[in-house]
């Protein structure tokens, strides 16, 4: 099983539109070709995120709760005890590093790939969905 941190711009990008890598990636959750790892401040910041109005992704607060509910529900939890900052040169970046190091993730799954540079000297990818995906076999 792959093991992976999803990054809050994925999630946005498949809960707005159903034709992307982003919105397959979550629709293979429960496939159990790849685990997704949460920390308390990934689902916070996913929820911050997802709940802003000005990105308009026609779903009420209690839409974005149950799919934050289901993600909690199938993901792996994590206490983050160990701090590795600064990581990246964007430090709102730096507690999904700490997350995949914590977790021993095999990648980080973004469409910022140049936002996690830095973690490659960790072993951990960097990938966008649609090389996630090929790497898990779902495209070519």
């Amino acid at each position: 099983m792959f093991e992976i941190i999803i990054d809050t711009c994925v999630l946005v990008s498949a809960l707005k539109s159903q034709l992307g890598a982003s919105f397959r990636i979550l629709s293979l959750l429960k496939s159990k070709k790849f685990r997704i790892h949460l920390s308390t401040a990934l689902v916070l910041e996913y929820e911050d995120v997802l709940k802003r109005p000005e990105l308009n992704l026609n779903l009420t607060t209690r839409d974005i709760d149950k799919l934050l509910d289901i993600l909690c529900l199938l993901g792996e939890k994590h206490r983050i005890f160990y701090q590795w900052r600064p990581l990246f040169n964007d430090g709102k970046d730096d507690f999904v590093g700490e997350l995949a190091i914590n977790a021993q993730a095999q990648a980080i799954v973004t469409h910022n790939v140049k936002d996690f540079q830095n973690i490659t000297n960790f072993g951990i990818k960097i990938l966008t969905p649609k090389e996630f995906l090929q790497l898990i076999g779902e495209i070519k």
